[in-house]
């Protein structure tokens, strides 16, 4: 499947001087930055200010891909120039469309205000909202400004209100909202257009912590529900290794890294990327494929698995190698499996058998309300064991 964007090799400059002047500078600073100039000495030597260089990404149809870095990494203006917000010195910038992909840094004005129609939205990180106009005519902006029929706009307004929690204060003036909610309406006013991808730029940052990260959790609700390929930029670790199904780590303008957020963690590619996750809390990022005692170092015997020395716990398969029975000294005891994030009764003492994907902090939980080992399984087979030994494990290995 082709990416919704693909950035290759993207060269981001800004002169200080416009015209011809700007231009040669533009020349002479991309000669330099071919000749390995650092960002001090282009901006000392030329007068331009190398934004964003070399950099080269795609993201997935329904992903949401985080961009992340420190001030001035060049995050910010690489997501700005996949809507043409930041012009493009070098280097293509493809969203894929019904006709194709449109290279976004080489095509014309109209095509570049039917992709912004169409295809791609943005949420800004103070808002953008006019404060004049009530929550309903704030998210009717977009449609008003193509030109929708008066009915069409009502009818997508108060679906797109009623998807972000909004639809008790559609006459309320904007600015009489919290800052949270004004988020939200920034939110449902990029929604109605319907655009496959999503550009948002520090949406929560603005605020405080308890608001984001309920913000947070309702992005990735409202993800569930529309599934947009969104590309989305944040300094804090936290928020990204939380909503990001990969993560673009930049630096001076250069993507340094980029994967899962385990990847990042476990196998950081530089002395830059480990400062960023060295205080990572490990509870919510390292997850059972990680931390198991694999299938394959669980002792067998007489055609059963024994998941601890004592053999105490010892597990039957069925042929499709999913858990079938687990006996505790002798005795047959309730096997329940869950998903991912450890749905069960606090008061349930059954054993628990989860997906191998979920995190260190829900498999502690499941072995503490549990009182038994957890199996961890991969399309229902089982691919490992965790207990206490594993767990303590990990804890010593990612303890900050």
């Amino acid at each position: 499947m082709k990416p919704a964007i693909e950035f290759e090799d993207v060269d981001i400059l800004f002169p200080r001087e416009q015209g011809r002047a700007g231009k040669h500078a533009l020349k002479g600073a991309l000669a330099a930055l071919d000749a390995g100039g650092t960002r001090d000495q282009i901006s000392e030597q030329h007068g331009v200010v190398v934004g964003v260089q070399g950099a080269n990404l795609s993201v997935a149809r329904g992903e949401i891909c985080v961009l992340m870095g420190l001030s001035g990494s060049g995050k910010s203006t690489l997501l700005r120039a996949a809507n043409g917000l930041n012009p493009v010195t070098r280097g293509r910038v493809l969203v894929d469309g019904a006709d194709g992909a449109i290279d976004v840094a080489g095509c014309d004005a109209a095509t570049l205000r039917r992709l912004r129609r169409e295809r791609v939205s943005m949420v800004f990180q103070h808002f953008g909202l006019l404060p004049w106009r009530t929550v309903a005519d704030n998210v009717a902006l977009a449609l008003e400004l193509r030109g929708e029929d008066a009915a069409a706009v009502k009818r997508v307004v108060a679906d797109k209100l009623e998807v972000v929690g909004l639809t008790e204060w559609a006459d309320r003036p904007v600015k009489e909202l919290s800052g949270g909610m004004q988020q939200r309406v920034g939110l449902a006013r990029a929604l109605t257009t319907e655009a496959d991808i999503l550009l948002m730029d520090e949406p929560f940052s603005a605020l405080d912590p308890l608001i984001r990260g309920k913000l947070q959790d309702e992005l990735l609700a409202l993800q569930e529900q529309v599934q947009r390929t969104i590309l989305f930029v944040s300094h804090d670790l936290d928020e990204a290794l939380r909503i990001g199904d990969r993560i673009a780590i930049m630096e001076s303008g250069r993507i340094v890294q980029t994967g899962t957020a385990q990847d990042i963690v476990l196998h950081p590619a530089s002395e830059y990327v480990s400062e960023f996750v060295r205080h990572m809390n490990p509870l919510t990022v390292v997850n059972g494929a990680t931390v198991m005692r694999p299938l394959g170092q669980i002792e067998r015997a007489d055609g059963a698995l024994f998941l601890d020395e004592g053999r105490r716990y010892r597990l039957d398969l069925a042929e499709s190698g999913a858990p079938r029975t687990l006996w505790l000294d002798g005795t047959p005891l309730e096997l329940r499996a869950t998903g991912e994030e450890g749905e069960i009764d606090p008061d349930d003492r059954a054993a628990i058998q989860v997906p191998e994907t979920a995190t260190l902090r829900t498999l502690i939980r499941l072995r503490q309300v549990s009182g038994h080992p957890v199996l961890l399984t991969d399309g229902g087979a089982l691919v490992g064991v965790c207990g206490d030994a594993e767990l303590i494990r990990a804890l010593d290995r990612w303890a900050p």
